[in-house]
């Protein structure tokens, strides 16, 4: 797997801390990785963005961002009300496969859910996996409500004849409740995907050192994991 792109159930769930684990992982067994962020929105030009935030936490990896747009919307959205043009799919790949030329790994961070539109025609991040012929992961929840949003994830991932590696928990509970404990067996069933890591709530605030030392064990071999992925009793 030397692409692999990365989309959510939902925003503020845990796709840029995820991917920062599977950029660590994959570091620490000597694979050379980019990171792409196709539209960052809601960040302006001096402020750090996910590829950013993803470099501080698992080190040396190459970042590049193909449009910044200031307001925290959907990528469409925000670029018609910054009056710049949209990120189309074929942007998006062209600059995966230029990026994969160079790395052994080039991951992808959507924005928000897969679905969410890039530009005034509908297309989406789905649109521009299908052309770069990539796996597309789903970062998704924990607790009550994740099983129909990852469906539906799953879904549309089967209805654009995309592949699904699996599943990953982006923010699992310090305390998890009955509803996420029970989420562990019932994920794979609603993705028809394996349950590929479980990445700890707060683990974006850990010193950079600890996170790379970490990442290994909060996910499974599939993801360049330390072990079988060890799920909670």
């Amino acid at each position: 797997m030397s692409v692999l792109f990365v989309t959510g159930t939902g925003t503020e769930i845990g796709k840029t801390v995820t991917t920062a684990a599977i950029a660590a992982a994959a570091l620490a067994e000597g694979r050379s990785v980019a990171v792409l962020k196709p539209a960052q929105t809601g960040v302006t030009a001096d402020e750090m963005g996910d590829a950013a935030e993803v470099a501080r936490l698992a080190g040396a990896v190459t970042t590049a961002e193909l449009a910044r747009y200031p307001d925290p919307l959907a990528p469409a959205t925000a670029a018609q009300r910054a009056g710049r043009p949209p990120v189309l799919p074929h942007e998006i790949a062209d600059a995966t496969a230029k990026l994969a030329a160079s790395h052994d790994l080039v991951l992808v961070e959507g924005a928000g859910g897969l679905l969410v539109r890039f530009d005034a025609d509908g297309n989406t991040l789905a649109d521009a996996a299908r052309l770069a012929k990539a796996p597309v992961l789903v970062v998704a929840q924990a607790g009550l409500g994740t099983l129909n949003t990852t469906a539906l994830t799953a879904l549309a991932l089967r209805a654009y004849g995309l592949h699904c590696p699996g599943v990953v928990i982006g923010n699992w509970p310090a305390e998890p409740d009955l509803a996420s404990r029970c989420n562990l067996a019932d994920l794979p069933a609603a993705a028809e995907a394996p349950l590929l890591g479980l990445i700890p709530e707060g683990s974006g605030a850990l010193p950079p050192s600890a996170f790379r030392t970490a990442a290994r064990q909060w996910l499974a071999p599939e993801l360049w994991g330390a072990g079988p992925l060890r799920l909670p009793s």
